[in-house]
């Protein structure tokens, strides 16, 4: 037992903040107490517009009463169930409910606890498929510099953010990386052109990789630590063929982009383009427990199918993967989200957002603002300012995704314009002090 009672501080030098010098934090912390619709409150009592759903989850806002009630009836009957032997009645609904709403026929569903288990699982899936219709050689996986797919080793070996891997190098085999087409914008007279180069860029590594080796290109639809990198549908549509052409599988990341932020369910929807495989979370449960999945087209599942002897089962599983309590939410949220059809509030309140955030360029600071519905990023011109907007915006009240060259939002789909104004006025009023200080 301690035998003492450490300090705020003290704690903090004994764990770990993402992404965090944790002796600069500790200097200034942020301890969350509560949390309710739109915002959190610290241990002091100071209030904060959450104004990114906590990290691009919290779609319904935090505590929303429908998640809330269904998870107290949920944990009235069960919130665990043997993996190993049995699945869950409400895990079988989620499944239902999940693979109704995805695009097409990707209907074959495995929930998990996280986004990175859920990309895991991805490739896993795709290389014991493509070992099971008798093409063994391929495993693969094509993504993109200033991507991010999560934590874990094969996650992190698909991410092409370099100073998050280098820690832990070398990484895993079989990963390859092309440029966003962001990189290559100002090497081409219009948007269009660069975003059709970027795309055939896949093509050139499958290519000279060769293609009966390659299994897959992931990519997010919309990326978040590029700075809410957001191409063209065209670009999406030329990887749909390149795809199709090399006999690889097309996966989307859309554990930021699902559940109704970009103006559809899922942004595969928004850019008009259905891959071979989703990966999904964050907004799934609107932030009340950690929940995944990974969804499939439902002939790539049957190739899972076979008797005991064959050995042909998904060789991969969690421990709390399709838990109850969580699936519990999860349903909760898509009928919320279906009921109300909120892709369509998020495309409204983005129209209204919008012009908002490309109004601030007359601080003579701001590139250009990116993204679809209210899902949103801010370029800025000069990294200093967003070093020191990490610091006001936080001093005044308002919590954003703040990368040095950049700033996004995701407010929760419970916003209403009023609620933009004020977030927007936060931001501002941040955003001045950020230029004073820099």
């Amino acid at each position: 037992m301690m035998s003492f009672v450490p300090s705020t501080e003290e704690l903090l030098l004994l764990t770990a903040v993402d992404f965090q010098q944790m002796e600069e934090f500790a200097r200034r912390p942020l301890v969350i107490e509560r949390a309710e619709g739109l915002f959190l409150w610290d241990a002091a009592g100071k209030r904060y517009f959450d104004a990114i759903g906590g990290i691009f989850v919290a779609v319904l806002g935090h505590r929303h009463p429908r998640v809330m009630e269904a998870m107290r009836r949920q944990m009235e009957r069960i919130t665990f169930a043997p993996p190993l032997h049995s699945i869950a009645d409400v895990t079988l609904e989620f499944i239902a409910k999940l693979g109704a709403i995805t695009p097409a026929n990707l209907n074959y569903v495995k929930p998990f606890s996280g986004g990175s288990e859920a990309v895991e699982a991805a490739f896993k899936f795709t290389r014991q498929f493509f070992k099971q219709i008798a093409q063994p050689a391929r495993y693969k996986v094509v993504s993109r510099y200033h991507g991010y797919h999560g934590g874990t080793f094969g996650a992190m070996a698909a991410s092409g953010t370099g100073p998050r891997k280098t820690p832990f190098e070398p990484q895993m085999p079989g990963f390859l990386k092309v440029p966003p087409p962001t990189y290559y914008r100002d090497r081409f007279s219009d948007w269009e052109e660069c975003n059709r180069f970027a795309a055939r860029a896949f093509e050139d590594v499958i290519l000279n990789e060769d293609p009966s080796t390659v299994a897959a290109i992931i990519v997010e639809p919309i990326g978040n630590t590029g700075g809410i990198v957001t191409p063209t549908d065209e670009y999406f549509r030329i990887l749909r063929q390149i795809a199709d052409r090399y006999g690889v599988m097309l996966i989307f990341d859309e554990i930021i982009t699902g559940f109704a932020k970009t103006g559809s369910m899922f942004a595969a929807e928004t850019f008009g383009t259905t891959p071979d495989i989703m990966c999904l979370g964050k907004g799934i449960s609107s932030g009340a427990i950690p929940l995944a999945a990974m969804a499939a087209r439902q002939e790539m599942g049957d190739a899972f199918l076979g008797r005991p002897e064959q050995q042909l089962q998904f060789m991969h599983g969690h421990t709390y993967a399709g838990n109850p309590l969580a699936c519990a939410a999860g349903i909760a949220v898509m009928d919320e989200i279906v009921e109300k059809r909120l892709w369509e509030k998020a495309a409204r309140l983005g129209a209204y957002l919008r012009p908002k955030l490309e109004a601030l360029s007359r601080h003579g600071v701001v590139r250009e603002v990116r993204g679809k519905g209210i899902l949103l990023g801010v370029e800025l011109t000069d990294p200093k300012i967003g070093t020191a907007l990490k610091t006001t915006a936080i001093d005044n009240g308002v919590i954003l995704r703040v990368d040095p060259g950049w700033f996004a939002v995701s407010p929760p789909l419970i916003a209403e314009e009023s609620d933009l104004d004020e977030m927007c006025a936060l931001i501002e009023k941040s955003l001045v002090q950020a230029i004073e200080q820099a």
